[in-house]
């Protein structure tokens, strides 16, 4: 099977037309071919409504002049802050074909990680639900280049969108031009947009196929829990989908439940899925899934860390399929995968190059080191998947290259045969759930409470979760530790940075480590947390 692997490893060619638009790729492409073909299949409480590609193209051209209405041209960033929902996906669509720049925006961020983002990336319109109205209803006067907020749950904004005209010509895009801008934790200081053009779409099409064992095969229909606001489930599931004509399924769980997830993948025929490891952890708690429910599951993909082979083994003896690993970064994703189809999976490794990616492991002056030994995970440039770079922020851009390579910042080895393993990450970047979380941000956070006085986050292993966001907090004098303080710490980053955020443990300290330069050594401080 490596043959097999080698022989389209060596013989891919990269296929990246001069013009090329995402929108017009994942929509109007099959809608003037087929128009009845299901595009998104939406489950919404016992009810299940598919959208064709054909209503897709009307309804997208209808938001796309009414954006050009209200002055959205070339290069305007357009919010979206929706979850799982039919519209989410015109919004992309519209604003691409608008020649926008669309900025996705996590349903569950607070209000400080929503200004952040909108005034950093300069939006000028966001395109949300009735809770994300909410949400920016609180906040509208700091953000005064935001000139429209339209909700898709308002009658008003429904009945003037569909009175435009169902017919658009969309802007004439080249493939490096720029189409979305998804933001991405760092160890220090506010999160970084990654600005990425329409090829990014292209680029992730060899992961998509490989991590899914050949993709699409006839009635696949996919699915994921992963949020659509994040690289993972807009670029991992649905551009790819819907640019090879395969159905996406459509769910937002208010909580993720092992059983309402199998039911749901029973109800919608789910053939193909990214789940994520903490939702494998939780589906694994579900005995015989196979015996109880109907499921034609084909393929799975995770990413974000290793699996281990006892959960790779439950994923073949339970659900009857091989759970395909990859990696990736929002900078620079899918550019490692596993294939059962391929090659044999191997214990603690997360696969191996995709098809036209060049990785390797570099030391701290790009230089490519020898199987085995442990350095930075590295990706050559040009690659179509590659990031334009961090919005307003070229320093930041360039700290990621070194000697023609982007360094990810995460640490790994490669063997012989070309199997990457994982180590750890360079930076502080906690991964909990399924999100990767900067702990800068939480510390600023903490810090604006009159009580705090210092405040270091890590990540603390756990089993479920992978890590669990740990803050450790230095009192100002006249404040006493106690459970009230606690619950009020938490629940201002919940409120203010998001649910997802919060650290479910605050540990009281009189001091914290610090280099002779101020700077919080966080290592001591998880050595700290799991030596308690």
């Amino acid at each position: 099977m490596n043959h097999l692997y080698e022989h389209v490893r060596e013989s891919f060619e990269w296929k990246i037309p001069e013009r090329f638009n995402i929108g017009v790729d994942i929509c109007d492409r099959w809608a003037l071919r087929e128009p009845d073909r299901t595009a998104i299949i939406e489950a919404t409480g016992d009810r299940v409504e598919k959208t064709s590609y054909g209503e897709l193209m009307r309804r997208s051209n209808r938001l796309a002049n009414f954006l050009s209405a209200t002055g959205v041209g070339r290069g305007d960033r357009v919010a979206i802050l929706t979850s799982q929902r039919v519209e989410t996906v015109i919004a992309h669509v519209a604003s691409y074909k608008a020649g926008a720049i669309a900025v996705p925006l996590f349903c569950l961020f607070g209000p400080d990680a929503l200004l952040h983002r909108l005034n950093d990336s300069g939006c000028r319109i966001a395109l949300t639900d009735a809770a994300g109205l909410d949400r920016l209803t609180g906040i509208r006067e700091q953000l005064p280049q935001l000139e429209g907020v339209f909700s898709f749950d308002d009658t008003v904004t429904r009945d003037l969108i569909a009175g435009f005209d169902e017919w658009h010509e969309a802007v004439d895009t080249r493939a490096d031009d720029p189409a979305l801008i998804i933001y991405t934790s760092g160890t220090t200081g506010a999160s970084k947009g990654a600005l990425h053009a329409h090829r990014v779409l292209l680029g992730h099409l060899p992961g998509v196929e490989m991590s899914h064992g050949g993709f699409p095969l006839e009635g696949d229909c996919i699915w994921t829990p992963a949020d659509w606001s994040w690289i993972g489930g807009l670029l991992d599931v649905v551009f790819p989908a819907l640019h090879h004509g395969v159905p996406v399924v459509a769910h937002r769980f208010a909580k993720f439940e092992a059983a309402a997830a199998i039911e749901l993948m029973e109800r919608c025929g789910v053939r193909n899925a990214f789940l994520p490891p903490t939702a494998l952890k939780m589906l694994r708690h579900e005995e015989r899934p196979r015996e109880r429910w109907k499921l034609t599951l084909r393929s799975i993909a995770s990413g974000g860390e290793a699996l281990g082979e006892e959960l790779l083994g439950w994923g073949r003896e339970e659900l009857g399929v091989e759970i395909n690993e990859f990696y990736g970064q929002t900078e620079c994703n899918m550019v490692l995968s596993s294939c059962d189809a391929w090659f044999p999976s191997k214990p603690g490794a997360i696969g191996k190059a995709v098809p036209g990616h060049e990785v390797a492991i570099v030391d701290e002056g790009g230089r490519v080191l020898p199987p085995d030994v442990e350095g930075d995970i590295a990706i050559r440039e040009p690659d179509p998947v590659m990031f334009l770079g961090y919005w307003n922020n070229a320093e930041a851009t360039a700290g990621k290259y070194c000697q023609g390579w982007l360094v990810t910042g995460d640490r790994g080895t490669m063997d012989e045969e070309g199997y990457v393993h994982f180590v750890g990450r360079l930076d502080d970047v906690i991964t909990s759930a399924g999100y990767r979380i900067g702990p800068g941000e939480i510390e600023d956070c903490l810090l604006k409470h009159p009580a705090v006085a210092l405040a270091g986050v890590v990540g603390v292993p756990d089993a479920l979760r992978t890590e669990v966001v740990t803050a450790f907090v230095v009192l100002r004098a006249g404040f006493e530790a106690g459970d009230g303080l606690v619950a009020e710490l938490q629940g201002r980053v919940r409120e203010r940075l998001g649910a997802h955020q919060y650290p479910r443990r605050i540990v009281f300290a009189a001091r914290l480590p610090m280099t002779i330069t101020g700077k919080i050594l966080r290592r001591e401080l998880r050595a700290i947390a799991a030596a308690e």
